[in-house]
């Protein structure tokens, strides 16, 4: 299951593996499902317009209709599950002041489910960008219209239902893909695999897809797509609008990982226009941590991809537009505004500012068939998706850092036993103490010290078997293993910056503030350039003007989620202050 969870929900998410999760949900159908008050729908009148429909009208329809919020005022709204496949089912009747909806009608997403209308209907119809305007206005009613979006979101994933349908044989690789792809972004979706149901089998009869053309996903609105990339995916489920070119953003924010996203929020709260472009799932890398334990303020923990839910909800709260997937291909910085040109495409989209937070991009070991087995044995996320793939299971997980910790002790309640590899001799100079004792206290994890990897074995199928072998000792073992996770690090992203001329260190990290005055000032210095000769520059900006860089993927950061979301804060402030020097021409441009 994926994570929808807001602040509101610190202790409910689909993450949580108990069965008490349907439970919790029925018990706040109350929450789900508010009756709102006179005074609450006077406040709303003022955001909306007010439409009529016949009995029996479609008023929304699924993956087709697009719109904010619709309040009650006469007759109702029965409200039913569609996958694409043609299954319905009934979820509730709307009655006079209560409201359709949920999380995806925060950014104007095309509707998971189909509206009818019981008796004459009449609704107050309050648009996304009204919508957004009014939780802003109204907290009281806002956190209230929040907590039920998100509610309701949690329960289609619970249920998956209302999403997309993928069809296709069970392990196959690129299922994996698009289901971590969908999950990482709490997008609620169902596999089905034609050997075991017949509403599969009659579609791939239908289709006759060649083996590469598998799998056949069923878009909501019905559309079926041979083997989709996840741009497909995204753009059949509205997580990848259609972007005004010609539209000059106060901030493009490349990457929306916990700086990213923090960037994100305090920008669009500040009244700046904001941009944010993900490649696969907003939270990044931290997306990844099953729970983080030392950030302020959960005492308890929270998984990262929570964390990530809670930011991506109020980033769209704020009116953030979010993109996904939506990879930056190159940086232009030779005309302004600013320009980034999207990956596969000419396409640019222009900016006065752009942050980048782009992170890291996982490191593969050399190993000759690692590609063969990606998807197929070989993951670099633990989510539950990779979590229910390994249940009794012996697995094997390559990393020392904290990331590949949380996973191990993730995974260890699903799989019989963890054999975690690290090169070195010990744990204690790569890893939190507190991960490193909870680790020693588990049974099923057994570490090995100065080891590695040589080789993969397996057929089409999938992964069979994993070759290790000691370092100090030269001895060689076989450990006959499906499922292999690799949190080995990762190199910065920064390759597609070249042509802008972003001042990286010998590392390919992005030198911002006085790192950037040290280097200019070593390459010149045999000209006579000195530090008091350079342009002083904000903390957090690049060598390009108007450029910053936040989280991992800059010099010097502390690899950390509670650093980047602190910087990621910090750069609005020298975001207005670039905005406020600059020249008008260049501010009306």
């Amino acid at each position: 299951m994926a994570t929808t969870p807001s602040d509101l929900l610190p202790e409910l998410t689909p993450d949580d593996p108990s069965p008490s999760l349907a439970h919790n949900l029925e018990q706040r159908k109350h929450q789900m499902f508010p009756v709102l008050s006179a005074a609450d729908i006077r406040h709303m009148h003022r955001f909306g317009h007010v439409m009529c429909f016949k009995h029996g009208e479609m008023i929304f329809e699924a993956g087709k209709t697009s719109f904010g919020l619709m309040l009650v005022l006469q007759g109702g709204i029965e409200v039913n599950r569609y996958d694409g496949l043609g299954n319905t089912s009934y979820v509730t009747t709307h009655q006079p002041g209560q409201f359709s909806g949920e999380v995806a009608q925060l950014s104007g997403r095309p509707s998971l489910g189909n509206g009818h209308a019981v008796g004459e209907v009449e609704v107050l119809v309050v648009p996304s960008d009204s919508l957004r305007a009014l939780l802003v206005a109204h907290a009281d009613l806002g956190e209230r219209i929040v907590r039920a979006l998100i509610l309701r979101r949690v329960g289609l994933i619970e249920q998956a239902s209302g999403g997309p349908v993928i069809v296709g044989p069970r392990g196959h690789g690129r299922i994996h893909t698009l289901q971590t792809f969908l999950a990482a972004n709490g997008h609620p979706h169902i596999v089905l695999d034609p050997e075991h149901d017949r509403q599969a089998a009659d579609l791939m009869a239908h289709y006759q897809p060649r083996a590469e053309e598998l799998p056949l996903v069923v878009c909501p609105d019905g559309v079926v797509k041979k083997n989709p990339s996840v741009v497909d995916i995204g753009r059949c489920l509205g997580m990848l609008p259609e972007l005004d070119t010609d539209k000059v953003w106060d901030v493009i924010v490349v990457g929306a990982g916990p700086a990213g996203l923090a960037t994100a929020v305090y920008a669009a709260s500040e009244g700046l226009s904001v941009l944010a472009l993900e490649t696969r799932a907003y939270g990044g890398q931290a997306g990844a941590s099953a729970r983080i334990e030392n950030y302020l303020g959960f005492p308890t923990g929270v998984s990262g991809r929570a964390l990530a839910g809670r930011a991506y909800v109020q980033a769209q709260k704020f009116g953030v537009e979010v993109a996904i997937p939506a990879p930056a291909g190159r940086l232009v910085c030779d005309t302004y505004p600013l320009q980034v040109e999207m990956c596969g495409s000419l396409q640019r989209l222009k900016a006065k500012t752009v942050v980048l937070s782009c992170g890291a991009r996982y490191r593969r070991p050399s190993l000759a068939n690692l590609k063969q087995f990606e998807g197929k044995g070989v993951y670099y996320w633990a989510s539950p998706v990779e979590a229910k793939l390994c249940k009794t299971e012996e697995i094997v997980l390559v990393g020392g850092g904290n990331s590949a910790g949380q996973a191990a002790v993730f995974l260890s309640a699903y799989a019989s036993k963890v054999h975690m590899l690290i090169r070195k001799e010990s744990l204690s100079s790569t890893m939190s103490s507190y991960l490193i004792e909870r680790i020693q206290a588990t049974p099923n994890i057994a570490l090995h010290t100065c080891t590695e990897i040589i080789a993969l074995e397996g057929d089409e199928d999938g992964l069979k078997q994993v070759r290790i072998r000691n370092a100090k000792t030269e001895e060689e073992c076989d450990y006959d293993v499906c499922r292999v996770f690799l949190f080995i690090g990762a190199d910065p992203n920064t390759g597609w910056l070249s042509d802008c001329g972003v001042d990286v260190d010998p590392h390919g990290f992005i030198r911002t503030g006085f790192d950037v005055t040290k280097s200019q000032c070593k390459a010149n210095f045999a000209n006579g350039v000195y530090p008091k000769d350079l342009p002083s520059r904000a903390a957090l900006e690049t060598s390009v003007p108007g450029v910053f860089a936040i989280g991992d993927v800059r010099a010097t950061s502390t690899k950390r989620v509670a650093a980047a979301v602190g910087e990621g804060a910090a750069v609005v402030s020298q975001i207005h202050q670039f905005l406020a020097n600059l020249p008008l021409e260049k501010l009306r441009s």
